[in-house]
């Protein structure tokens, strides 16, 4: 049966291509983002200038930017792949390499330079989807202007041997942390350059009771829900007192998954939440203190203590 947000249906994929399009897990669960942005897409997708083709995913680390940009490969039927920003990334690091290569079918042995693409210019030429992860880390202007330069709808990248227009099936999805202290915010040019923004947040307590459901098989309502708003109060803390690290979903799956293994529920929350927030113990002594005041340990160790009796012996992390 045919994605009903396939693009380009009657586009021939390489073997190649066809396995770099994600797969969604049995564990996926469409989010109304995830929805908004496939509508969007796909009614926009032949009216030329109205094209939807750079997405902005700006929230919380593990609010699900990542597996949100997988997703839209798996519903718009095109090969994924990803470039991670860095602080020092330079010209090459968007317009590919020119390196020397020593030839061997010759008996000179000479060396030869050849024209190496980034992995930027291959989706950018194939029609990919391509994720560019925290490019607010990039600190050379020129390499900013190349990447705006690439975004422009009828774009093009001057390459050091040759021109690279935009692939018509080209969507570029940039994900990026919300600024936190210390962080530049995203280039106004980049964001003038995206046609649609989602906020990303943690989802709603039901929503992470379902999809930590669907990860760890975990039956227990009673855990997942007091399991999930603990993880939002933790991370509302980690905010409100400008700690760098947060508390996710990758935290809260981790946390439900350990305790079903039979681990300490409070160890484990020490082990897969709040050591991945701070290790300063002065921090710590505040998540703590707001954990006192929200009576979030006993209701803890409630529902914890109904699992442990259910798998019978608790071990210690």
């Amino acid at each position: 049966m045919e994605n009903k947000w396939t693009l380009s249906p009657s586009r021939q994929l390489t073997e190649e291509e066809k396995n770099n399009v994600w797969k969604k897990p049995t564990s996926h669960i469409e989010s109304n983002a995830e929805l908004r942005i496939c509508e969007a897409v796909k009614h926009n997708w032949n009216m030329d200038e109205m094209k939807i083709t750079n997405i902005l995913l700006e929230g919380d680390a593990g609010s699900g930017k990542t597996q949100l940009a997988k997703a839209l490969s798996a519903d718009f039927g095109l090969p994924y792949t990803k470039v991670t920003c860095f602080a020092d990334m330079d010209k090459s690091d968007i317009l590919g390499s020119i390196l020397p290569v020593l030839k061997t079918d010759s008996e000179d042995h000479s060396i030869a330079y050849e024209y190496y693409p980034s992995e930027i210019v291959r989706a950018y030429e194939n029609g990919w989807i391509l994720e560019i992860q925290e490019p607010t880390v990039i600190r050379d202007a020129a390499v900013l202007m190349a990447l705006n330069s690439a975004l422009e709808l009828d774009g093009s990248i001057n390459l050091p041997n040759r021109i690279a227009h935009r692939h018509p099936d080209f969507i570029a999805v940039i994900t990026t942390n919300r600024g936190y202290n210390g962080c530049r915010p995203l280039n106004e040019a980049l964001r003038d350059r995206v046609q649609h923004a989602e906020k990303m947040d943690l989802p709603p307590i039901e929503v992470m009771m379902q999809r930590a459901a669907a990860k760890t098989g975990c039956l227990n309502n009673p855990l997942l829900h007091v399991f999930a708003k603990t993880i939002m109060m933790l991370d509302r803390t980690a905010k409100a007192n400008a700690m760098k690290g947060v508390a996710g979903m990758r935290s809260y799956f981790f946390w439900v998954d350990a305790v079903l293994q039979n681990c300490d529920a409070l160890l484990a929350l020490y082990h897969k939440v709040i050591y991945k927030i701070s290790t300063d113990p002065d921090e710590i002594a505040l998540l703590e203190q707001s954990m006192s005041q929200h009576n979030t340990l006993a209701e803890v160790e409630a529902v914890a203590s109904k699992q442990g009796n259910e798998n019978g012996e608790v071990l210690e992390l």
